[in-house]
């Protein structure tokens, strides 16, 4: 059984309609409710595999919901960090693991960092935090790109006339024929290696300003193994911080 919602329109056949909330269906006023249902019934294997496909999209977008709770980890440079609260403090602070693990034995050892963030109370940290962390996130993603901008920029004999971040939905960076060079600052997720590799792809453009062999020998010269962080982002989904 499906259930459905169904109105009246101007329209001038039956029109069904797939979202998050189920099947709608329209249908012009002249048409008997028997017409729609055998409508209906004539797509009956359409309407179902459609909702199953939206009732997956959705499912995958809850699982990649970031949940801002007390003890939720996310990624910073390819290691886990906890998240703790650290109430009436002010900004972020990061505890790596090699800063815990002092006189323990291998097995007891933690593995995951911590990331204190200063919030007002309990109830009012998974309103504050995503704002918190994203922003000290981007100090940290500023201060480690242009580390590596600097550092492969002299390898390659290439000049940046700017370095920006960019919180774009398709695109992990992205280079101008002026010499400016934009990179998302959620590359903060991924191990260092991968980073370098997105600051070498960017760098290459200052030289070839496309994806042809030429542009992809660059890259090779520079990271021999760059097909291996190349589809590392690929196959990467970000939480959704929303």
């Amino acid at each position: 059984m499906v259930a459905y919602a169904f109105q009246r329109s101007s329209r001038r056949s039956i029109g069904m309609v797939i979202s998050g909330e189920g099947l709608s269906v329209r249908a012009p006023r002249w048409v008997s409710m028997a017409e729609v249902e055998h409508a209906l019934g004539s797509r009956a294997d359409w309407i179902c595999q459609k909702l199953l496909e939206q009732r997956q999209r959705l499912a995958h977008r809850e699982a990649l919901r970031m949940r801002w709770e007390e003890g939720a980890q996310l990624s910073i440079l390819g290691e886990p960090v906890e998240l703790q609260w650290l109430h009436g403090g002010r900004g972020v602070q990061h505890e790596r693991p090699h800063a815990r693990t002092a006189g323990l034995p291998e097995a007891a050892r933690p593995h995951a960092g911590i990331l204190r963030i200063g919030v007002p109370s309990a109830a009012q940290a998974g309103n504050v935090a995503p704002g918190m962390v994203a922003n000290w996130m981007k100090r940290q993603a500023r201060q480690h790109f242009e580390l590596r901008v600097a550092h492969f920029s002299k390898l390659m004999g290439v000049e940046v006339s700017r370095l920006a971040l960019t919180s774009a939905r398709t695109r992990w960076g992205s280079a101008s024929a002026k010499g400016g060079v934009r990179l998302h600052w959620r590359l903060m997720h991924f191990a260092p290696v991968v980073i370098d590799y997105v600051v070498i792809h960017e760098l290459a453009h200052l030289r070839e300003m496309n994806h042809s062999p030429r542009f992809w020998a660059i890259v090779e010269s520079v990271m021999p193994d760059y097909r291996v962080h190349r589809q590392t982002l690929k196959r990467s989904i970000m939480p959704d911080w929303s």
